[in-house]
């Protein structure tokens, strides 16, 4: 199991689809060394509530570049279905970020998120340091959609490097040094 404090499971050379690459590419971890990662699993492509998230946190992308935090999604569906759905949903048409298609399971299992029984990742979302560090893991039941502020307001929270209460938002007061 993942726990925070830890150094994230790193991964080599996954195949990602990403709109404006011409083909495929292939994506490591070690590639965000420096940046801080929003690493998000989603159960399956062309289905309900996974487009709601990978949208809300296409949204959002340049709000989370300005904290110098990249995202990537990933889910257990092949490269080649990544890009006939987001290619034909109208919601996906703005997602920029790699989608890494995690057909061995591998990742989806490294990271703890994997229902074997189903065959797919859980909703899981991983929020990566610059040192390859997870400051916060997260998974949910995968008929519950997670919140993209939420995310974006814990990238700031521990940027910050204080002891943020609940509902802190940048500029309010917090507890003191963490």
């Amino acid at each position: 199991m993942i726990h925070v404090g830890q150094s994230a499971p790193a991964f080599a050379r996954v195949t990602a689809y990403q709109r404006n690459y011409e083909g495929f590419r292939q994506v490591s971890l070690a590639d965000y060394r420096g940046k801080w990662v929003v690493l998000f699993f989603y159960p399956r492509d062309f289905t309900f509530i996974c487009p709601t998230e990978i949208e809300g946190f296409a949204q959002q992308e340049e709000a989370f570049r300005k904290l110098g935090t990249e995202i990537l999604a990933a889910s257990t569906d092949s490269e080649w279905s990544h890009q006939a759905w987001f290619t034909t949903d109208p919601r996906l048409q703005q997602v920029a970020y790699p989608v890494l298609a995690d057909t061995n399971h591998r990742l989806a299992r490294e990271y703890d998120v994997y229902n074997e029984e189903a065959g797919l990742a859980e909703r899981g979302l991983f929020i990566i340091d610059p040192q390859g560090v997870v400051q916060y893991a997260l998974v949910s039941a995968g008929a519950v959609g997670r919140s993209v502020e939420e995310t974006l307001r814990v990238v700031q929270a521990l940027q910050s490097g204080e002891l943020c209460p609940i509902n802190w938002r940048p500029g309010q007061k917090t507890l003191g040094k963490a």
